[in-house]
C-alpha cells in the first residue's frame, strides 16, 4: 500500500511538471540545440590576472567544453577578473593569520554573427589560513584561488545556460 501511494505521488508530480512547461536545460527540444551544444561553439579568450586568470580560463573551457580555436567559434567569451585580499584574523602582535580573497569577474559573450553582447558579473569569496611555513601558506592561497576560479566558472556557465534557455 505504501509503495502504491509513492507511485501515485510520483505520477502526480510528473503530470504537474509536464503541464507547467518544464523542459531540460542541457537537452534538446523541438530540434533546438540545448545549452551543451551551444557551449561547444564558444571560444574563451585568454584572461589576464596571471595564475587566477589562467586557472579561470581552463575551468571555463572544461565547464563549457569550449572550442580551442577562435576561427571555429560562433561566440567569444571575454572575462576580466579583479582580486582583493584582506587580512581578517589578527594575533595580538598584529600578525595576520587568515585572509579573505574576493574575486569579481565581469564577462561578455559576443555573438560573432549578430554582434550581440551578453554581459554579466560574478563574485565569490574564498578564505585561507596563514601557516608557519611560507610554502604551506602559498599552497593554501593557490588552493583558494583555484577554488574561486572553479566557482566563478560554474556560475558563468549557469548564467549562460539560462540566457540561452530564455532566448531560444
Amino acid at each position: 500500500m505504501k509503495n502504491l501511494s509513492r507511485f501515485l505521488v510520483l505520477c502526480g508530480c510528473a503530470a504537474v511538471l509536464s503541464g507547467c512547461g518544464f523542459h531540460p536545460l542541457y537537452g534538446t527540444m523541438d530540434g533546438n540545440p540545448g545549452a551543451r551544444a551551444i557551449f561547444s561553439s564558444i571560444y574563451v579568450d585568454p584572461i589576464d590576472q596571471e595564475r587566477t586568470g589562467y586557472e579561470l580560463r581552463n575551468q571555463l573551457i572544461d565547464a563549457l567544453r569550449a572550442v580551442e580555436h577562435p576561427s571555429q567559434a560562433l561566440y567569444h567569451l571575454k572575462v576580466s577578473v579583479t582580486e582583493t585580499r584582506e587580512g581578517v584574523a589578527l594575533q595580538n602582535d598584529a600578525t595576520v593569520t587568515r585572509y579573505d580573497l574576493a574575486f569579481k569577474a565581469k564577462y561578455e559573450l559576443t555573438d560573432a554573427k549578430l554582434n550581440s553582447v551578453v554581459k554579466g558579473v560574478e563574485t565569490t569569496l574564498e578564505s585561507y589560513d596563514v601557516a608557519q611555513s611560507p610554502y604551506a601558506s602559498l599552497s593554501a592561497q593557490e588552493d583558494a584561488e583555484k577554488s574561486a576560479a572553479g566557482d566563478i566558472a560554474q556560475h558563468i556557465r549557469i548564467d549562460l545556460a539560462m540566457h540561452f534557455a530564455h532566448n531560444r
